[in-house]
């Protein structure tokens, strides 16, 4: 009968120590909520287009080299 009434015990200790410790770990995360960082993305699209014309304008001078 004494080792029911132990084991019960360590369970309610067990119990209420987990949800203590739950609550009082969300707590400060709720109170403070973290900000949003904003990362500009690199925009591809021009990246390309100006490698376009980087090569568009080599191209004419290799021809003129060669003649």
């Amino acid at each position: 009968m004494k080792a029911q009434i132990k084991k019960l015990a360590f369970l309610a200790v067990a119990v209420l120590g987990t949800i203590s410790m739950v609550n009082a770990q969300s707590a400060p995360a709720s109170a403070a909520p973290a900000k949003e960082v904003k990362v500009s993305k690199h925009d591809k699209k021009g990246h390309k287009k100006a490698k376009e014309e980087k090569k568009t304008e080599a191209k004419p001078e290799a021809t003129k080299a060669k003649k």
